[in-house]
């Protein structure tokens, strides 16, 4: 994945925790709602690479927003994370394809867990 598909990668999973973008299908189970969102949602360990993408939000296959120009792909970015941190507490969110329901507690650290993955991508 290069650093533009990485941001229009991140700006489809935003779109998706806003309600922008349908739910991914579901690919979660007892394991990955309890003891695989704990680790990702509760620890300081880093997320593996590999881990199998939405095909919907997947830019090295060619699915999801297409990049188009760089500033501006950043600048949409930014602007749905700030929608995503804006969104009322009570807001409807919708579950998460692996890790099932969500507290807003926990979709605040899912954000910055996974922009964080996809920067350490990049050495950011």
């Amino acid at each position: 994945m290069s650093c533009h598909q990485m941001v229009c990668h991140l700006s489809d999973a935003f779109r998706r925790a806003v309600g922008d973008r349908p739910p991914a299908e579901r690919r979660d189970n007892l394991v990955t709602r309890t003891v695989v969102k704990w680790i990702a949602l509760r620890t300081s360990l880093p997320w593996p690479r590999g881990v199998r993408t939405p095909r919907d939000i997947d830019q090295v296959a060619g699915a999801g927003t297409p990049p188009t120009e760089f500033e501006r792909d950043r600048s949409a970015l930014i602007g749905l994370i700030e929608r995503f941190v804006g969104l009322p507490t009570g807001a409807q969110r919708p579950r998460h394809f692996v890790f099932g329901v969500l507290t807003m507690r926990d979709w605040q650290r899912w954000a910055w867990a996974h922009v964080d993955h996809h920067l350490r991508q990049f050495g950011v």
